[in-house]
């Protein structure tokens, strides 16, 4: 089985996502869209690879908005057609914050800025705890993505929908990837001020992920599991 993590930017790395799928017996590929020298001006060409190719597709988060088609159009228009020829065909999708934000569009759906950030360690309300655990899950968004016709909204928060179903894909608004270096990499990369303008202590922050990433490595090992045998319904080898 082959999975292919879009990455689209060079600081987000797959991080427990993809460890849990290589213990699952995937061979794993990742592709960059925007490298560290376009990080500021992230309308680069980029052509997507085949997805007929791979067993799964997981789209990851993003600095940027999923809605920009103008700042970002070069690849993010594209790569929403690319979701919808995968959804189409059956092919598994695991979309990720901004991936998952893409998904919906795929789907008809829209997103747009919320009313308010999620930042931080957050509690949502779920319908199905095996599949998409009640938490605490790491947010870090901006904007917020409507449930497109046809899919099965799994959980949510006050603020905005936070995962649903569509066939045999998963769109979460939660990083379940994130670790604490991986969040020290968004911090030291201008994910610091965002904090701060939030009202929150970034050094806080990133000492509660610490204390927080043992629970959050097995929720998020539980979760692809959970995703894999009940929804992609994928069964490598483990």
């Amino acid at each position: 089985m082959r999975a292919l993590f879009i990455q689209h930017d060079h600081v987000s790395p797959t991080g427990p996502v993809s460890a849990r799928l290589r213990e699952r017996g995937f061979d794993v590929h990742e592709v960059l869209i925007v490298d560290e020298q376009h990080a500021g001006s992230p309308n680069v060409h980029f052509e997507f690879p085949d997805a007929s190719a791979y067993d799964l597709l997981v789209p990851m988060g993003a600095p940027w908005g999923a809605w920009d088609d103008r700042g970002i159009g070069r690849w993010l228009v594209p790569e929403i057609s690319w979701l919808r020829s995968a959804l189409d065909a059956d092919t598994p999708v695991l979309g990720i914050c901004f991936g998952g934000q893409l998904m919906s569009r795929a789907l008809g759906g829209a997103v747009a800025t919320a009313r308010r950030p999620e930042i931080g360690w957050t509690v949502l309300h779920s319908d199905d705890d095996e599949l998409v655990a009640s938490g605490p899950w790491f947010e870090f968004h901006y904007d917020r993505w409507t449930v497109p016709a046809g899919a099965r909204e799994i959980a949510r928060t006050a603020s905005a929908s936070q995962a649903f179903t569509f066939g045999r894909s998963l769109a979460v608004q939660f990083h379940p990837e994130l670790t604490a270096a991986s969040l020290e990499g968004w911090l030291n990369a201008g994910g610091a001020e965002k904090v701060l303008a939030d009202g929150q202590d970034p050094a806080a922050m990133l000492a509660h992920t610490r204390a927080e990433e043992p629970s959050a490595l097995a929720r998020t090992a539980s979760l692809v599991d959970a995703y894999l045998d009940r929804v992609a319904r994928l069964e490598p080898s483990r």
